[in-house]
């Protein structure tokens, strides 16, 4: 029996978000190549493993930095509203906004400037229309990918953290407090921010109005997960979460983390995912990314499961720096 008692469990913030894209190329070349992540994993939707499944972040992939695609070629595009993650919010060094409204002009990506809790930041999305933002904060944790071209002093940090949109907005924000275990640090512009002790991924907003449904498809997230810190306290989470009356699904095996879901009662999909293993479990950190991984029980399969795949193009190599 687990030492951890479960009613004392907190996340320290968010561990990744999942979205659905379409052209994996092209969601390579805007985020890799773009916006600068790198791409530290390419491997298969478990569950569908015709599909990629993109995985980007920091150097190594840290907790609080990983964005996950799942590239559809032909998929539906989706509508945001309630009962998904509304914007995906990542944190750039404090007066870093002109040089990224700058560079994202250059790429023919439209932006506008926001203001939020105080904090300056620029809205734009993906190339299948992700909502994203980025956003000025003080930070110690420093980007040192410089593969992609932006320049360390710039870099994307991570996660700030995300917006919410629920259908049930007061059982949402009740999840954060009494689930989670954020505190609810104030309201700004139609927000509550809800904040977890983590440096990367810890400030949530969620929108005081309940919305209507949105439509999952390419341009909206699937899911948030949250962090727990190993194993042990990854099944005091299931615990908690089932006597808290949600439904979890049994820990599924993710490669790279351990995994359960369920649906908080504002119909957000949520995820609990542990730190370890990571991405480096398979292949080097120099190499991150730059070829097809798969786990040990799709290996049998991957002659077939490759030829079904477009080849992807990375816009650096080794990590070296570009221009």
């Amino acid at each position: 029996m687990s030492a951890i008692n479960p009613a004392t469990l907190k996340t320290t913030g968010i561990h990744h978000i999942t979205a659905f894209a379409r052209d994996p190329q092209a969601n390579v070349d805007f985020y890799a190549g773009v916006l600068g992540l790198r791409l530290v994993k390419q491997t298969i939707n478990f569950d569908a493993p015709e599909v990629y499944h993109l995985y980007f972040g920091d150097e190594v992939g840290s907790p609080g930095t990983i964005l996950t695609l799942f590239p559809w070629p032909h998929a539906r595009g989706g509508v945001v509203g309630g009962g998904q993650v509304a914007a995906t919010v990542f944190a750039v060094p404090t007066g870093a906004l002109g040089y990224w409204e700058k560079r994202l002009a250059e790429h023919g990506v439209s932006v506008t400037r926001g203001q939020r809790f105080g904090a300056n930041n620029l809205n734009l999305a993906d190339v299948d229309g992700l909502r994203l933002q980025l956003t000025e904060r003080e930070a110690n944790a420093v980007s040192v990918w410089t593969g992609g071209g932006v320049p360390a002093a710039y870099a994307i940090r991570g996660f700030d953290g995300a917006v919410l949109y629920s259908l049930d907005a007061p059982r949402t924000m009740e999840t954060m407090e009494t689930l989670l275990g954020m505190t609810r640090i104030g309201e700004d512009a139609g927000y509550a921010r809800f904040a977890a002790p983590g440096e990367l991924g810890g400030r949530v907003d969620v929108l005081l109005t309940s919305r209507e449904p949105g439509r999952g498809g390419a341009g909206t997230v699937h899911h948030i997960a949250w962090r727990a810190v190993d194993d042990e306290q990854h099944a005091a989470w299931r615990r908690q979460v089932a006597d808290q009356g949600y439904r979890p699904t049994p820990i599924v095996d993710r490669q790279y983390f351990q995994a359960l879901y369920f649906r908080e009662h504002g119909g957000i999909l949520f995820e609990i995912a542990t730190d370890p293993p990571g991405f480096a479990r398979d292949e080097p950190v120099e190499t991150l990314g730059e070829q097809l991984m798969l786990p040990e029980w799709f290996e049998s399969q991957r002659a077939e499961i490759a030829a079904e795949l477009p080849p992807i193009r990375l816009p650096y190599g080794r990590g070296e720096e570009q221009a």
